[in-house]
């Protein structure tokens, strides 16, 4: 194609390059902003400047706020210094675990939140009031309560303690400013009525009001390591599940049952039914501890006790024997025979026929100086000092008085006239058969020390009573706990009660059984007691120990012994078993 000329074309500039189509197009800085000069290249720097400054900018704002979240998130968990304000409580008190002798929980704290509220800051007190009610049922009727408490309160109270999850979500549904949320802790006792006596229970500041958890609430809240038990959560729920089946079949007022080692004092378990749960506590019922708080004239297992000291001081021998046929006339009363052989008895036949007459005498030949110190080196004649703070003090008579009367003597020396708890029992028993050393009862593992030991009799008095004892067992009142293979040992004891003017009530009594096993090496020693037992039919309406408290122990004995990791002697008889510990002791 031809081009023509156009008039109104205008001619090129010289060096102009031309561009075929196709051809790409070279555009320079020159092209786009002339000639390059210094106002240009101020403009191109200063918003450089102002892109840099927008960018330390940034970086100081997201610095600021990281180097905060890190004082909140971490460094703020190392101090242990409250907030101070002059309403909000501090934080909960931290409570170590407390654990059975394996390590399983008995007791532990969990986290939780209570509700607040700020008077300053509530929104429409009465539909709140309304609302807060709906979310808590057993707040129903208490809604001009809870409605006086969000409208005249001039300072932040406490409307709640402890919320369920579900309960914090409806109120924080609510939107209220004025209802505020504060961390707690809250005690939880997994094994609720198991083992509520011993471990007792906490306030609504978490504060130790009952058993360990006040008797030793500065270890609990001033380490973190758990507090080990010596109580077998495994035995407790045993002997637990029997006493309260028998505490039912005759009808009793109440039943406690000890175990403990025989040669530490360490208790294994301790149960006093009827019982509670340190979980929901809304009444004193229950609360009582047989087993420690109970003091009460045990009866003929004081002849135990009374034989030993006997004995020990060289008074009387073993084969000695005491006119039991007639009554023994004292100045102020007269102690006669409950089922009499109207013949003389020796030291063994007075214990285990439990001759009152025949105690009453040996403890007259021994006299008081040495029946008053033997019961004091037994710890019987005070209040024991352990853990738990629910222990009574024995009520003993004065001594100038005691020292004067030889009825007083020969009163204690078959079971009355003197009160005390069946942990006493229990201690004192543990000294007899374990080779004549006293420890002091404990439920708190580890602390027992061998060099604490407090020898109160001698070894051959130990051995002598074991023989005794086992006698009792397979010949005496004690024959319902001659569980085979376990070689048990103990007496029985059946005391009346008092009522409240100091008077004995008939038929009403204290039944009480002390065991060990085996005799020929005791390990454990288990005392039972069942308050008030009413007599039945199979009993021919007795109500003695060796008709209730006996077959409890008995049942007791053979059901925690293999949990224990006693091994029966199941290849003896009783008789050959008996022949072999007597030619033992002999030696």
């Amino acid at each position: 194609m031809i081009f023509g000329k156009d008039k109104n074309l205008k001619k090129a500039k010289p060096n102009t390059p031309f561009y075929l189509p196709g051809e790409e197009i070279e555009v320079t800085r020159k092209d786009l902003f002339g000639e390059w000069n210094s106002s240009l290249r101020g403009n191109l720097f200063a918003g450089r400047a102002r892109v840099a400054l927008g960018v330390f900018c940034f970086i100081c704002a997201y610095s600021i706020v990281g180097l905060r979240l890190t004082d909140l998130c971490v460094l703020s968990n190392f101090t242990d210094e409250p907030v101070k304000n002059n309403y909000v409580r501090p934080i909960a008190i931290h409570r170590a675990d407390i654990v059975d002798r394996n390590g399983a929980i008995v007791a532990t704290s969990l986290p939780t939140q209570d509700l607040d509220v700020n008077p300053a800051k509530i929104l429409k007190p009465k539909a709140t009031a309304e609302k807060l009610v709906e979310i808590f049922p057993d707040w129903k009727g208490k809604f001009e309560t809870t409605y006086h408490k969000l409208k005249n309160s001039r300072k932040h109270i406490t409307l709640r303690r402890n919320l369920t999850p579900n309960q914090q979500s409806k109120i924080m549904a609510l939107g209220n400013p004025g209802l505020e949320f504060r961390n707690d802790e809250k005690r939880v006792y997994p094994h609720k009525n198991l083992i509520g006596h011993v471990v007792g229970l906490v306030d609504v500041d978490n504060n130790g009001v009952a058993g360990l958890e006040k008797g030793l609430n500065e270890r609990i809240i001033s380490s973190d390591l758990p507090l080990k038990l010596t109580i077998d959560l495994g035995v407790q729920d045993t002997i637990r599940n029997i006493l309260i089946k028998y505490n039912q079949k005759f009808m009793a007022q109440g039943a406690t049952a000890i175990l403990m080692n025989a040669n530490t004092a360490e208790i294994v378990a301790m149960v006093s039914v009827p019982d509670y749960d340190p979980n929901n506590v809304t009444s004193t019922k229950g609360m009582l501890n047989l087993a420690t708080s109970q003091i009460y004239e045990p009866g003929s297992v004081l002849k135990v006790f009374n034989t030993a000291m006997a004995l020990e001081s060289g008074k009387v021998k073993i084969f000695e024997k005491f006119e039991t046929a007639q009554p023994l006339k004292l100045k102020y009363n007269t102690i006669k025979e409950f089922h009499g052989k109207g013949r003389p008895l020796s030291v063994q036949e007075i214990l285990v026929y439990s001759s009152n007459v025949g105690s009453a005498r040996m403890a007259l030949q021994a006299g008081y100086n040495e029946q008053h110190s033997f019961l004091e080196r037994l710890n019987m004649l005070k209040k024991i000092n352990m853990e738990l703070v629910e222990t009574a003090a024995p009520l003993v008579m004065k001594a100038e008085k005691w020292k004067k009367s030889d009825s007083a003597v020969a009163t204690i020396g078959y079971g009355y006239g003197l009160s005390i708890s069946p942990l006493h029992l229990a201690a004192g028993f543990a000294a007899i058969v374990n080779g004549g050393l006293y420890n002091t009862p404990t439920v708190v593992s580890g602390k027992y020390n061998a060099n604490n030991s407090t020898r109160v009799l001698s070894d051959n008095t130990s051995k002598q009573m074991r023989q005794l004892l086992r006698a009792v067992v397979t010949e005496g009142s004690g024959r319902n706990a001659n569980v085979a293979g376990y070689e048990v040992g103990g007496k029985t004891g059946t005391a009346n009660k008092q009522d409240e003017h100091g008077h004995y009530i008939a038929k009403h009594v204290r039944s009480t059984f002390m065991a060990a096993f085996p005799m020929s090496a005791p390990k454990y020693v288990l005392v039972v007691m069942i308050d008030d037992p009413k007599g039945l039919e199979e009993t021919f309406h007795h109500t003695e120990a060796g008709w209730n408290a006996v077959p409890a122990a008995g049942e007791i004995i053979a059901t925690v012994a293999p949990q224990l990791n006693i091994q029966a002697n199941v290849d003896l008889d009783d008789k050959r078993q008996s022949k072999i510990i007597e030619a033992a002791y002999g030696r």
